[in-house]
């Protein structure tokens, strides 16, 4: 199951973020990859050293993860600090699964939900494809946009014909580490909060809200 969200960043927020990347130095993407994804990845990102992660993140982090509808569907537990990725023309990121563990010695975590936020719209091809039970499903939001995903997907970004699609990356090990414990707890979080708005005070919300907090407590790796 993928989650497409809306307007996570605003057009300003993407102004400022874009005028930053114009000029910022990127390098090749295969230094980040692991021995596998490295054989099909042709991009370039933002060097891990660069001084403009901290203005960059300071806009991308609090809008992404205090927006209710990633929180209902990420049950957000570690979440890695973006990676900021250019493709131009030709480049592409060929069928893939992300990692499992990420992260330095002091600070691993486990890659149970992926996110792609796109900082732009102005290019041609670069659609990100996600194999899904259903076939492959292409997306290509508008800029502000992001799309979740569980790491375990295989998915790639189709190659750019044409401009430059710019991207955040995002990882988070989830409070629920099964795929499929997520997806149900987010369509009955879904139906509760429609009853809660809806009928508040009934016997039924009562009891739909008693098993949704009883099950992510069950659920949950806290």
């Amino acid at each position: 199951m993928l989650l497409a969200i809306k307007n996570v960043l605003n057009q300003n927020q993407l102004k400022v973020i874009r005028t930053l990347l114009k000029n910022a130095e990127f390098v090749d993407g295969k230094l980040s990859a692991g021995k596998e994804a490295s054989q099909v990845k042709n991009n370039l990102e933002l060097d891990q050293q660069s001084p403009l992660h901290e203005q960059l993140n300071q806009m991308v982090m609090p809008a992404l993860l205090n927006h209710p509808e990633y929180q209902e569907f990420a049950f957000p537990l570690k979440v890695a600090t973006p990676f900021y990725a250019r493709y131009t023309e030709g480049m592409t990121y060929g069928f893939h699964v992300d990692d499992p563990i990420m992260g330095p010695m002091n600070g691993r975590y486990r890659t149970d939900v992926s996110t792609t936020i796109f900082l732009n719209d102005e290019y041609e091809g670069g659609e990100l494809a996600i194999k899904t039970s259903y076939g492959v499903q292409r997306l290509k939001l508008n800029a502000g946009d992001a799309v979740v995903y569980p790491s375990t997907s295989w998915h790639q970004v189709d190659p750019v014909t044409q401009g430059e699609r710019l991207v955040a990356v995002i990882w988070a090990q989830s409070m629920i580490k099964d795929p499929l414990q997520r997806e149900l707890l987010h369509e009955l979080g879904q139906a509760r909060n429609i009853l809660i708005d809806e009928r508040a005070k009934s016997d039924e919300t009562a009891h739909v809200s008693n098993v949704y907090a009883n099950l992510l407590r069950r659920w949950s790796e806290l």
